[in-house]
């Protein structure tokens, strides 16, 4: 693992908190208006053409516990992955998991929505991916065998909770485990045909999706 200086990863953990802190100094983050205004996935928005929200609810964060709970999962995960693959890497693989997180929420949830979980999600499925390509790696075993416990703890605790995003966990840990392959630290990890199929099956379900909301244009 290389030793590099986790600067993306601080980076967006000083963005939410900076966003955290203007929603709550203009009335509240758990506030509708402020969350629309700030840019929370908001289906009826985004299907007008605000297709930002698809990103913008990574970084928005609806209380001090939504944000504190996921600010210390991305400080203690975010370093792990980025010295593995580098900054720019990892911060493709944490925007993608996010917004395919933020598409399968608009597809299947009506409710507004934001939060950082959708992008961490994607970084459990890193790690599974990681097992997948070093299977006689016994970190990356240990590391994939926990997140994949972790992945579905956490989709029978959402089952049983009503104000959480399943599909949007969801859609972030498949975001995750396709961008893992497409941005792959080593082309000997991979084969090129599996990049290529990441690639394809990751804008196929966002093409899908769009063309589905009559908003793809946004493709072209």
């Amino acid at each position: 693992m290389k030793q590099k200086q986790p600067i993306v990863t601080y980076s967006l953990l000083a963005i939410q908190v900076i966003v955290w802190l203007l929603m709550t100094w203009l009335g509240g983050s758990e506030r509708a208006d402020i969350l629309v205004l700030f840019g929370a996935k908001v289906n009826a928005l985004i299907a007008a053409g605000q297709y930002w929200r698809l990103l913008t609810p990574i970084f928005i964060h609806i209380d001090f516990t939504h944000l504190l709970f996921n600010s210390i999962t991305l400080y203690y995960l975010g370093p792990m992955v980025e010295r593995i693959v580098g900054h720019w890497r990892f911060l493709a693989i944490y925007l993608l998991s996010g917004l395919m997180g933020n598409l399968m929420s608009y597809q299947f949830s009506a409710a507004i929505s934001a939060g950082a979980s959708t992008a961490l999600f994607g970084l459990f499925a890193f790690f599974i991916v990681k097992a997948y390509m070093h299977p006689n790696n016994p970190y990356y075993e240990a590391l994939g065998r926990t997140y994949k416990t972790l992945i579905a703890m956490n989709i029978v605790l959402n089952l049983m909770a009503s104000n959480v995003d399943i599909a949007g966990h969801l859609g972030g840990a498949l975001g995750g485990l396709l961008s893992s392959f497409i941005f792959a630290q080593k082309q000997n990890e991979v084969k090129i045909w599996q990049i290529v199929l990441a690639l394809a099956v990751y804008v196929a379900i966002v093409y899908f999706i769009l063309a589905k909301a009559g908003i793809y244009q946004l493709l072209f």
